[in-house]
């Protein structure tokens, strides 16, 4: 089945008659026989809107009951039962009321399309979401009902139904779209001709944008090249020179000068990537293109005159602005340039070429930085001096043995060499003097430069010209290989940097080494500079600069960060990588930035179910005690009942026994706030661990039922306090789960890395395997049974107070059934021998475990 078409019409704002033109165009289609219903229509009360309704079959609307109001949406099922060929639904951007199936109208219109029904709605300009903060600017007013762009964007078709302000502004003054007592208002607020200007102006460019996608499609589908001028849109071809800005500010005057003109900078860098503008050059260029008002691109070509032409016909462009040639005058006419070669094939684009100060003017050599050194030319020079001298004194004591032509190319051999070693200039020096000598000792009247021979005296001027032609291209050739090599190894190190983001390593250290190695630097850092005006380092390798300004080369990571080399200086040809390694730089900073904002996230998500957790947990936990409390002392008080001293004594130490495990659940719930904000104030001192358990235990109930087998000399490192709550919980915990006739088993021993295990051992029932690591989570409890009380908060309590004094609390299961809590603390006691674990061997039946309070 094939989806439903959509016809959309369009307005500037409300009143303009959308409306009345869906019905209108729903009933021409019903007069040709199609099957038409209006799914859902707003007449405002308008009388035009409802006698346009007239003869055609609406489509009952369903109340929606919201908030102690009945509400009328439209019914979706009821027309996708009656299946029309057409439905007619108003107002796209309406939000249905809570309980209609769809949060939007659109996506009920989506539901109608995807049942084959083609569909005609209405929507205005200011209800597109993309717009939606420029008519909030434009009017004062925000749309809450928008709808997405791509819906509209993708309609079958799009027709707008203008009206002129004032036209619009009659309309609302003779009551023809709101009601008299709304008119004033609406006149001088919303209704104001300015605004209805505007709006109208974004509908007639937003809609002329639409129309130009659907013009270029049809020109691809039909493979038309040539212009179609229905729009001015301008090229400005650029080369990164002094002049590109000018070029810039002319086309953008261009462009300001027609209504709706468009230009757009164009940058062509070429295949081999060797030569060209520094990255930071053409982020200068794209800042000042967009500064202007227009759009920088980039294209890759070997030839700049027909990538510019191509670039121009892909872009529909009518108009291209190119700079006056640099070149002089003879160049130009031995060798046309970018703007003569773009005139010549322009064909019916027009072409502007514009002077400016840098016009008939040599561009600064692009020639790369002396890459052989001094000492390689110095070599140059000597030999391209000394070897055809040489050489032609041991061809001249030869000189029975060989004719002038092998002696030439002997001495071409060292032109040749020449260039190898010292480059042009050398080569070139050298060429002349072997042809100096080739004329002296080699061509007869032998040792003049009297050249009797015409055959002769253009053979020595053909080796000289073929001697520079030949240097000349060694030296071409020697550089470009130099380039391609550092092409290569830029490659190279753009391609570890690319592994690296893709890896997420992050690693600021191994960055900065890779720098140092890269640059040859003795040191390399990320320096920030502080609101105060102060530097501080960031991370750092080798021997870093003291600062950005002692610095020998820095590049920018952002407006207040950058990563600087100390000893050595790059040439220009090796900025953009430079640059490239402070961009990793600033997405490692983004990344960690991202990773601390997860983490805190995860933080708060933490809080908040803790925090949910706990409410849900103390609406019964705290009830209960509370409950009892106020029943003892309503019982006491009661002036009804003579209670004997026994009934008072119960009830007193029912009071007791709530009051107690209130304060241990209030006690629980604040330890556990403060772990959870990271508040904890731990004060670390020696403790005796003996003393300490035995002031833990003491306020216990059945604290009898403890064996305590610790040693007297036993000293950990602890806080007093938090110990205490640690050793208080988790023994209420064991006394809990284990048999009334069973006893709970503590031990202590040292270990290894100056610290004490004591162990902590119920019979009790035990837990499974997978359940160890979830004990210690806040608000577990394991195998719940009705009647234990508590939140599940004493054992989360225990372990965080713990890790705060630098310990660990483990668990294992004891021997025979039941669990051991093993709680690791620092200890100044040496570190002892082997030791031997304590293992109960009381068996009793396993089943579940809740944690104590």
């Amino acid at each position: 089945m094939d989806r439903g078409r959509l016809r959309v019409y369009l307005g500037a704002a409300p009143g303009v008659g959308k409306t009345v033109a869906m019905l209108e165009e729903g009933g021409r289609r019903a007069e040709r026989g199609t099957d038409v219903v209006v799914g859902y229509v707003e007449t405002h009360g308008r009388s035009k809107t409802t006698a346009a309704t007239q003869g055609l079959e609406v489509i009952p609307r369903r109340t929606v009951a919201y908030k102690d109001t009945i509400h009328e949406e439209m019914d979706l099922r009821a027309i996708l039962a009656r299946r029309p060929a057409v439905a007619l639904v108003d107002e796209l951007a309406h939000t249905n009321v809570p309980g209609s199936g769809n949060e939007k109208r659109w996506q009920d219109v989506e539901a109608l399309r995807d049942a084959g029904i083609e569909v005609i709605t209405t929507v205005n300009i200011q209800h597109l979401e993309s717009l939606n903060d420029v008519t909030e600017a434009i009017t004062g007013v925000r749309q809450r009902e928008t709808v997405p762009d791509h819906l509209v964007r993708a309609a079958d078709q799009i027709e707008l139904v203008d009206m002129s302000p004032q036209a619009l502004r009659r309309r609302m003054a003779h009551g023809n779209i709101y009601s008299a007592d709304k008119v004033d208002a609406a006149l001088s607020q919303y209704f104001r001709e300015g605004n209805l200007t505007a709006l109208r102006e974004l509908a007639l460019l937003w809609l002329a944008d639409r129309v130009d996608e659907g013009m270029e499609r049809y020109r691809q589908q039909h493979d038309i090249d040539s212009t179609w001028a229905t729009r001015e849109r301008i090229i400005v071809p650029v080369s990164g020179g002094p002049e590109s800005t000018t070029l810039m500010r002319r086309a953008a005057r261009i462009a300001s000068r027609v209504s709706g003109g468009e230009w757009r900078a164009l940058y062509v860098t070429r295949r081999d990537g060797l030569t060209g503008v520094s990255p930071t050059m053409l982020t200068k260029l794209r800042n000042k293109a967009t500064e202007l008002g227009g759009t920088f691109h980039t294209v890759v070509g070997d030839a700049p005159a027909e990538a510019i032409l191509d670039f121009a016909r892909a872009e529909n462009a009518t108009q291209v602005v190119i700079g006056a040639s640099r070149r002089g005058r003879l160049s130009s006419l031995l060798r046309p340039g970018v703007g003569e070669r773009v005139v010549a094939g322009s064909g019916d684009i027009d072409i502007h070429i514009v002077t400016h100060d840098y016009a008939r003017r040599s561009a600064p050599s692009a020639r790369a930085p002396d890459s052989l050194g001094r000492r390689r030319r110095i070599a140059g020079y000597l030999f391209g001096l000394t070897a055809p001298l040489l050489l032609s004194l041991l061809l001249w004591s030869t000189g029975d043995l060989h004719g002038l032509p092998s002696e030439a190319m002997a001495l071409m051999v060292v032109v040749v060499a020449t260039a190898l070693i010292g480059g042009l200039i050398p080569a070139v020096l050298s060429a002349l003097v072997s042809g100096v000598l080739l004329n002296v000792l080699f061509t007869p009247p032998l040792y003049t430069l009297t050249i009797e021979e015409p055959e002769n005296a253009f053979a020595i001027l053909l080796f000289v010209a073929v001697g520079i032609a030949v240097a000349t291209v060694v030296d071409n050739a020697a550089r470009r290989t130099t380039q391609a090599a550092n092409a290569r190894a830029e490659a190279d190190a753009l391609t570890v940097l690319s592994h690296s983001l893709l890896t997420a390593t992050g690693d600021t250290d191994g960055l900065l080494a890779s720098a140092c190695e890269l640059f040859n630097a003795r040191g390399a850092a990320i320096i920030r500079r502080d609101d105060d005006g102060t530097e501080r380092f960031v991370a750092s390798c080798g021997t870093p600069p003291r600062s950005l300004e002692a610095a020998d080369m820095n590049a920018v990571i952002d407006d207040r960060t950058a990563l600087a080399l100390s000893g050595t200086n790059l040439p220009a040809s090796q900025r953009g990588l430079l640059n490239a390694y402070a961009a990793y730089a600033k997405v490692i900073a983004e990344r960690r930035q991202a990773t601390a904002a997860e983490v805190e996230r995860l933080r708060l998500a933490e809080v908040d179910r803790t925090r949910t957790a706990l409410l849900a947990a103390v609406s019964h936990d705290l009830r209960s005690p509370l409950a009892a409390v106020k029943a003892g002392v309503d019982s006491l008080c009661s002036p009804d009942v003579a209670w004997s001293p026994e009934d008072e004594a119960e009830l007193l130490a029912t009071i007791q026994e709530a009051t107690d495990r209130l304060t241990s659940l209030v006690t629980n719930l604040l330890d556990m706030s403060r772990i959870h904000t990271g508040s904890v104030n731990v004060a670390i001192t020696e403790v005796t661990l003996a003393r300490a358990v035995r002031t833990s235990l003491a306020p216990l109930p059945s604290g009898e039922r403890i064996d305590l087998a610790v040693e007297e000399d036993l000293v950990v490192l602890a806080d007093p306090g938090l110990l205490d709550r640690v050793l208080a919980n988790i023994c209420e915990n064991a006394l809990k789960y284990t048999p009334p006739n069973a006893q709970v088993r503590i031990d202590a021993t040292p270990i290894s890395g100056h610290r004490v295990a004591l162990r902590i051992a119920d019979t009790g029932p035990g837990i499974p395997d997978h359940d160890h690591a979830r004990l210690f989570t806040p608000f577990q409890r394991l195998g719940d049974v009705p009647q234990q009380d508590g939140v599940g908060l004493g054992l989360a309590v225990a372990r965080g107070l713990t890790e705060a004094m630098g310990g660990t609390i483990t668990t294992e299961e004891t021997p025979g059934g039941g669990l051991t809590f093993i709680l690791e603390l620092p200890s100044t006691t040496p570190d002892p021998g082997p030791a031997v674990n304590f293992r109960p061997s009381t068996t009793t039946a396993r089943s579940g475990r809740e944690e104590s309070p």
